[in-house]
């Protein structure tokens, strides 16, 4: 048998997209609710002004119980949002890198009027290009789902391990009782951003995160570099760091980092269940190096 790398990201994307499902068959239950036989049938709609109305009408609409819209790391949208989102996936765009900035734009008394205005006006299009019946059912539309989720994860990765890694401090240092703060702003120095600080009576760690997803190649590189430039900056600007790196396989000399102290977790980040626990741990063994700054 030959020898297969696990894609996680991709298992994990489509687990999430599957999620979603329930969604666009709402979708489709309400088109037909409203006269199509099918979603194809209300995409191929040629009188504009009757398929904007039950656009309109779907986004005007409460979801029923149980029928959420997931992001990326499988975090349900709100419900309003979550409407928006599904239209623009369906009709095959991108709702907030592309669409978002459009809204303000559109006809419209009001920010639903404008969005069903631009979705219409995209259900139209985009059935011009794709009016076979095949491209509007779930297996075609979950390709679409799958990479709108891939840009979402990308989006929430940036600020996602911050998050973890400020919520475990806090939890940390409550239950040591520490007297600490978790820096409220993100710090900018000379081109870097710190989203992490710990802050004593007698001085600041900067706690850099930097994940990595993949193995190897030129990107290493520059990841390796991106990590030491952000220790760099840090201790140019008289700040103590601990730089938090969650990588798999990653190649980078830890021993040349210009710092006292690091935490290197050799897992894929997209393993935030697995990830966690132990990053829980490493970051209580330090526990020392933050209260000598109390």
């Amino acid at each position: 048998m030959a020898f297969v790398i696990e894609n996680l990201r991709l298992k994990e994307l489509a687990i999430v997209a599957e999620q979603n499902r329930p969604a666009f068959e709402y979708f489709v239950q309400f088109v037909q609710a409203a006269g199509y036989p099918s979603l194809q049938a209300f995409v191929l709609e040629s009188d504009e002004a009757k398929a904007g109305a039950v656009i309109l009408s779907f986004l005007r609409t409460p979801l029923p119980k149980g029928v959420v819209l997931y992001d990326g790391i499988a975090r349900p949208y709100a419900p309003e949002k979550a409407k928006w989102l599904l239209l623009g996936w369906i009709f095959r765009d991108a709702p907030e890198q592309r669409l978002r900035p459009m809204v303000a734009s559109m006809p419209g008394r009001n920010t639903v009027e404008k969005q069903a205005y631009l979705l219409n006006q995209l259900r139209a299009f985009a059935g011009e290009i794709f009016p076979e019946a095949s491209r509007w059912e779930w297996t075609a539309v979950s390709e679409v789902v799958i990479d709108r989720l891939e840009g979402s994860r990308r989006a929430i990765k940036g600020t996602l391990f911050e998050a973890i890694v400020r919520r475990n401090l806090e939890k940390i240092f409550a239950t040591q009782k520490v007297k600490l703060e978790i820096g409220k702003t993100e710090i900018r120095l000379g081109g870097e951003t710190y989203d992490v600080s710990v802050v004593g009576s007698k001085g600041q760690i900067l706690i850099p995160v930097k994940t990595r997803e993949t193995m190897g190649g030129g990107h290493a590189l520059l990841f390796t570099r991106d990590i030491h430039k952000s220790i760099a900056v840090a201790h140019e600007s008289g700040f103590d760091c601990l730089p938090v790196i969650i990588a798999e396989s990653w190649a980078g000399d830890l021993t040349t980092l210009s710092c006292k102290d690091h935490v290197y977790i050799n897992m894929n980040p997209n393993q935030i269940i697995e990830v966690e626990p132990l990053l829980a741990i490493e970051l209580e063994r330090r526990l020392p190096a933050f209260q000598s700054i109390m």
